[in-house]
């Protein structure tokens, strides 16, 4: 009974062991459409913004060429496409977006487009703390044939390893988190949020986007390394 005692153990404890492998470690992304398509150049949409704050999506755009044109890929320059679009009579993110795959290919020419979905954007004031976050979703389509070749979804907050311990007490704490909610909010601190929520989400990384034709590891890797 006691060695049985001791096997059962042991094999609960690899059991456990096993399952935390296996959830830390995320399951590969199948790179086999973006391989065969591997587009050169991304058509960047006007984010849609489904936060409460009305200055997320070009915020969150004026911040996208820069990851995706470090990774090897040629951008369409966010001005040119806005005034194109305006000049078609199209304003609203959420119109954009429904022109056909075949319509912006024949405008634009570009290889791929970048849907992007912000779901979360501002500053939060809670009791005892005040937090601005960034999230946002992408997909990279190809537009010569309408698939998806890529999606990915990150996020970022100025709360990231932040224990709140503020030392002063429950008053101490009410006003810091007063004072980061007035600081937050006067200097706008979504803006910069959304650049790291930006790099993450398109920058070259595990299960991310490949480097483009442009970029020294170009085809080296099916899931560049951070």
């Amino acid at each position: 009974m006691m060695h049985a005692s001791r096997f059962l153990k042991l094999a609960a404890t690899c059991a456990a062991t096993a399952l935390l492998v296996a959830c830390a470690t995320p399951k590969p992304y199948d790179y086999t459409a973006f391989k065969q398509a591997r587009p050169k150049s991304i058509l960047v949409l006007p984010p849609v913004n489904k936060s409460p704050d009305v200055k997320a999506t070009y915020s969150f755009l004026s911040w996208t060429s820069y990851p995706l044109g470090e990774a090897g890929y040629y951008v369409f320059p966010v001005a040119m496409v806005d005034e194109t679009f305006r000049q078609n009579g199209l304003v609203s993110p959420d119109e954009i977006v429904g022109v056909s795959h075949a319509k912006l290919r024949e405008i634009f020419g570009a290889d791929a487009a970048l849907y992007i979905e912000i779901t979360d954007y501002g500053t939060r004031y809670m009791v005892f703390s005040s937090v601005t976050r960034v999230t946002a979703n992408a997909k990279l389509v190809d537009l010569r044939t309408g698939t998806t070749l890529w999606n990915g979804v990150a996020t970022a907050s100025n709360d990231e390893g932040n224990n709140n311990n503020s030392g002063g007490g429950l008053i101490g704490m009410l006003v810091t988190a007063a004072v980061k909610q007035v600081v937050n909010t006067v200097s706008e601190q979504g803006h910069p949020i959304a650049g790291i929520t930006s790099q993450r989400l398109l920058a070259p990384r595990p299960n991310g986007l490949l480097y483009g034709p442009h970029a020294a590891n170009y085809g080296k890797d099916d899931a560049p390394q951070r």
